[in-house]
């Protein structure tokens, strides 16, 4: 199978390592060519350390490598029988990428964008031929997260979905199926991870350090969500969030931080700015949270009833079946629980109350709860 990448970034790049190790040709193409060349010695370093490790033989190494063709023009592609756009989350960029695709490859050529928040309905829209368009979702890095969101569009030909699937699971992933909803299944369900932590730093109830503290230690958690925000790039994160809020017609549930907005302007992005809510320079101590476990039960409660009131409404919604909604959380984002399971081990009656409080303290439609919710509560 030939495997066509438009963005040989972080993603494209852990995309094309995937593909080129379940045996497909790929051909990989970055309008910055110096871009590519980097990508590729960087995926050279890393299949040596997988060597090293024992993980693949020498051979195999090899294998992979040279499976991946780098391409300096679309034209490249015309052979090719599906093709994955990870490129920056701007829907014009990618429209006008998807529009010249659709003079170069075969009527038969599945075209798909990895994009994490924009509409699939809306960027097939523009295509003549947007049955065969889809949405196929890496997380990353992808060659290490199992979890695919595969979402059809409202003008997706039929069984498309289900013939990724099958494509997905060849591939040694864990695909499940969304909606076309602003951020499918992981980024929707998710924002409160983020929003609900910022908006207790914001208020100064907690610092940084306590809420990832009170996550790991009361959650199990494997990392912090300022950790994590710091990983994933704050202004990526925020986008993101961004994107959902104003595609669901700025639902205060999704609104985003003034905090991480600011961040975002003095470029403070994290890890690969060296400085995000952490400090990643050579010498930087990490802060030690104050302890305070009267606080850290607050954390862990009101970010964890969000996170769980938003599962079940995606339940309600159908957004996704109760399966995928579990899974897509424990594999898109390393959740240790299945947000659905764990509401009803802590008793939704719990979670229905919290959330109660918190509306009751803010007056805001931020905290109001799904139906489902209140009707599970009362079971």
């Amino acid at each position: 199978m030939k495997i066509g990448i438009i963005g040989s970034g972080t993603m494209g790049i852990g995309i094309a390592q995937v593909a080129a190790t379940s045996g497909c040709a790929v051909f990989l193409y970055d309008a910055n060519v110096a871009q590519t060349e980097k990508s590729l010695a960087n995926l050279r370093k890393v299949l040596d350390r997988l060597v090293e490790k024992q993980k693949i033989s020498a051979e195999k190494s090899e294998d992979i490598f040279n499976k991946i063709k780098p391409c300096t023009e679309l034209q490249d592609f015309k052979d090719c029988d599906l093709v994955i756009e990870a490129i920056i989350e701007n829907k014009e960029i990618k429209t006008k990428v998807f529009q010249n695709l659709e003079e170069i490859v075969s009527d038969e050529c599945i075209i798909s964008s990895n994009t994490s928040s924009i509409s699939i309905t809306s960027l097939s829209a523009e295509l003549k031929n947007p049955k065969r368009f889809i949405g196929i979702h890496f997380f990353n890095p992808a060659p290490l997260m199992p979890l695919v969101e595969v979402i059809p569009g409202l003008l997706t030909e039929k069984n498309l979905a289900e013939e990724i699937v099958t494509l997905m699971e060849s591939w040694g992933k864990i695909p499940v199926i969304a909606k076309d909803v602003p951020g499918f299944i992981v980024n929707r369900i998710a924002r409160p991870f983020y929003g609900e932590a910022l908006r207790m730093v914001e208020e100064n109830i907690a610092t940084p350090e306590q809420v990832d503290d009170a996550m790991r230690t009361l959650g199990n958690f494997k990392m912090g969500p300022f950790e994590l925000m710091d990983l994933i790039g704050i202004d990526i994160n925020f986008s993101v969030t961004k994107t959902v809020y104003a595609d669901y017609f700025f639902d205060p549930k999704y609104k985003p931080s003034l905090l991480q907005q600011r961040m975002s302007e003095a470029k403070l992005h994290g890890r690969k700015t060296g400085k995000g809510f952490y400090d990643y320079s050579e010498n930087a101590q990490k802060p030690v949270p104050e302890k305070d476990e009267e606080l850290y039960h607050e954390i862990f409660m009101r970010i964890l009833s969000m996170l769980i009131n938003e599962a079940v409404e995606a339940k309600r919604l159908g957004i996704a079946n109760d399966q995928a909604i579990e899974l897509a959380m424990q594999k898109g984002v390393n959740y240790p629980k299945g947000l659905l399971a764990w509401g009803k081990e802590i008793g939704y009656s719990t979670i229905s109350e919290t959330l109660q409080k918190m509306y009751g303290q803010y007056q805001e439609e931020r905290y109001r709860q799904s139906p489902l919710l209140r009707k599970m509560s009362n079971k």
